[in-house]
């Protein structure tokens, strides 16, 4: 990560040893409380962020990634991240020897936690991260990596362009999620045709308007479902007409209804991990 919680003053964590560690992984355990911001930073090493309680929004220049328990994101070497705490969180930051990376997703994204990588993830962020390096710290980091580039990217992202025209458009809708601007109207309103808009969007993101715009309100509704808010309110401050609108919708992207999202993950927000009781060193 890079910054210690309020309870530690805010100030950055004592990571500058790291990057020149012996071990090929080594990590940091963090509490945030909910809305606590962790400034813009980067790492030389590549970052593997999981939280065990509590969800994080990781915003980069190429997208943003909702972090939920049983998740966590991969960001490459040198990647400037900004974190949110959605909810109070407790987040583990594993940096990951540069050497190492091939084998990792050769793009940012968030990745399934198996019982087996969190559990190695509770034992690296206990590693100091200076002195005489054992057998045994090496092959927990070097499995850890064998896990996490096995793992199968989960639709938690949303792509944010490079250019500046487009990045303002995205900015603004995300500050209103259900406003009803047409593309027509969008377009009009930044001096652009529907059809040049479109043509841009799909090149600078990989998604239509349309798809980009559908992504960021569910992504926008998970994060009012984990504030403990009603599937309905998710669904209409979030643009949708409908609760079963919005429903279709969620099960399409994630794969499941929200209301399986609500029982089951959002129970798992409130029910403390073994790992978030061992404490960080």
């Amino acid at each position: 990560m890079g910054f210690a919680s309020p309870a530690h003053g805010g100030n950055a964590l004592p990571l500058e040893q790291a990057p020149c560690s012996a071990l090929p992984v080594t990590g940091v355990l963090e509490h945030y409380p909910q809305g606590f911001v962790v400034p813009r930073h980067a790492h030389a090493r590549g970052h593997l962020i999981y939280t065990s309680t509590g969800v994080l929004l990781v915003q980069a220049d190429s997208g943003q990634w909702l972090v939920p328990p049983t998740t966590a994101v991969w960001l490459r070497p040198g990647v400037p991240h900004q974190l949110q705490a959605v909810t109070a969180v407790s987040a583990h930051g594993l940096l990951i020897d540069e050497t190492l990376c091939q084998p990792l997703p050769a793009a940012d994204c968030v990745v399934h936690v198996s019982p087996l990588v969190r559990e190695l993830i509770a034992e690296l962020v206990q590693l100091p991260h200076q002195g005489q390096s054992q057998a045994r710290e090496r092959l927990l980091g070097l499995l850890l990596v064998e896990e996490v580039a096995s793992a199968a990217p989960l639709p938690l992202y949303l792509p944010w362009p490079e250019e500046p025209l487009l990045r303002e458009i995205c900015a603004a809708l995300m500050q209103e999620p259900a406003q009803s601007w047409s593309a027509e109207q969008l377009a009009g309103h930044y001096a652009l045709t529907a059809k040049t808009l479109q043509r841009r969007f799909v090149k600078s993101t990989g998604l239509t308007l349309g798809k980009w715009r559908q992504s960021m309100r569910l992504m926008r509704s998970i994060q009012s479902l984990l504030q403990g808010r009603p599937m309905t309110h998710a669904a209409f401050e979030s643009g949708y007409d409908s609760l079963s609108a919005y429903s279709v919708a969620f099960k399409k992207q994630f794969g499941y209804p929200p209301s399986q999202f609500d029982k089951s993950l959002k129970n798992k927000l409130d029910v403390a991990d073994p790992m978030s009781l061992r404490q960080p060193l």
